[in-house]
């Protein structure tokens, strides 16, 4: 998979290599569906390793790509997500590590029951086949994505962003490495090998049926035209409009800690919380601080009339700022009047990803949590854990806002589906 750093040819020969390579990954998959757990980890320890003695090449691959994404005129926040380091590449080896130590999914047994008749009915946790990630400038994704299917037994094909097209190429290189030493097909592992974007609407299409789900991590632009063009189902969220939510019984210092480390522990993940709201029986020991807070850690706050009456520095806030993910370091406050205004606040402006109460009430805790209709909600913690790896998943494939399938962290277990196996004795149906 070392093709050159320009399209594939012409389209005929684009849409050859994909379809072969489709067709590849779907070999690939059959093998691995069947592949004992021992192998997929013994493979699992050979990328790891092989990620830590590629590094120079990987970070020298990233060097390029950061220096053409900088004279493109990149933001920083576009360049912390494409940069790699030591850290980071020791930090992708551990998260390979860690998946390897994860109990595998296939085959266990999710229920068991027998029937009248005597008949005996298993479901029992099975690979979904051929997995497409398309992501954007994040190369981390290669291996994170690669490691989570290969312990599910499914196959992937992977196609990374232009941006980080050189760094995909080199990290991709110690999967094929680890793929190998276990006797497992490369295809298993599969990378698309141009920055031609006419791949991403063959592979949204399916590659002729090779592909059985797509999960796209990026931005919205990104998400939505998977959504809207895809022919295979879509494991994915749109936006992280995420919501703190301060009830008058919080304390203050719990409430300080959360709402900080919610928006400004990392602005650009799709967990941060995007706008803050504060019960008003509780904003005259609560507001003014969290406020003065935010603002004093470099966060740009934009208020309803309550929000700016505390703080002159808070900027007014428009009917479109409710709705805003901004994945920066601003956000959009307001005062409400108890848990279940927050709540159709959230059910109005949010979009079911992840959303938080701070309180000591139980009562009010256990409202929020049955009746918000997200993907992850959290009682007195950041949403800042909407991260598979804080699950205990090893880590995530992406995480999915919708109500088919998986929702929240896809890790190795969302990425299995189930058949049923049913043992007799001669049993006929009548």
């Amino acid at each position: 998979m070392n093709a050159p750093l320009k399209a594939v040819g012409n389209a005929s020969n684009l849409q050859a290599t994909m379809r072969s390579i489709g067709r590849e990954a779907r070999s690939a998959a059959r093998i691995l569906a069947l592949a004992p757990a021992a192998q997929k980890n013994r493979a699992l320890a050979a990328i790891a390793a092989a990620v830590r003695r590629l590094r120079s090449a990987i970070l020298a691959a990233n060097a390029e790509d950061v220096a053409e994404a900088k004279s493109a005129g990149a933001t920083a926040a576009f360049l912390d997500r494409l940069t790699l380091d030591p850290k980071r590449i020791e930090a992708m080896a551990a998260g390979l590590d860690a998946v390897r130590k994860l109990k595998d999914p296939v085959g266990a047994v999710m229920a068991s029951w027998r029937r009248p008749n005597g008949m005996r009915i298993e479901r029992v946790r099975v690979p979904l086949g051929v997995v497409g990630v398309i992501y954007e400038s994040r190369p981390n994704v290669t291996a994170d994505a690669g490691a989570l299917c290969l312990k599910a037994g499914n196959a992937v094909i992977l196609r990374g962003g232009s941006e980080s097209f050189r760094s995909t190429r080199a990290i991709h290189a110690a999967l094929v490495e680890g793929l190998t030493e276990a006797i497992l097909p490369a295809a298993a592992i599969s990378l698309v090998p141009t920055r031609d974007r006419a791949a991403v609407g063959m592979m949204l299409a399916g590659l002729g049926g090779a592909i059985d789900v797509i999960v796209p991590r990026g931005g919205k632009d990104l998400v939505e035209r998977v959504q809207t063009e895809a022919r295979v189902p879509v494991f994915a969220h749109l936006e992280g409009v995420c919501h703190v939510y301060v009830d008058a019984a919080a304390k203050l210092s719990m409430a300080k800690r959360i709402v900080l480390n919610a928006k400004m522990r990392r602005t650009g993940v799709c967990g941060a919380a995007e706008t803050l709201l504060v019960d008003r029986a509780g904003a005259a020991k609560l507001l003014k601080p969290l406020i003065a807070m935010l603002i004093d850690a470099g966060c740009e706050v934009r208020g309803d009339a309550a929000v700016q009456a505390v703080d002159a520095r808070v900027k007014s806030a428009s009917e479109a700022d409710w709705s805003t993910e901004y994945l920066d370091a601003i956000l959009t406050a307001g005062v409400v009047d108890g848990v279940d205004a927050a709540i159709a606040h959230i059910e109005r402006y949010g979009s079911h990803h992840t959303d938080a109460i701070v309180t000591e009430n139980r009562t009010a805790a256990e409202k929020f949590l049955r009746e918000v209709d997200s993907a992850i909600v959290l009682h007195n913690a950041s949403t800042q854990f909407a991260d598979g790896g804080e699950f205990g998943f090893g880590g995530e494939i992406g995480i999915a806002t919708g109500r088919l399938h998986a929702r929240g962290p896809v890790g190795v277990e969302q990425l299995t589906s189930f058949k049923y196996r049913i043992r007799g004795n001669g049993q006929t149906r009548p």
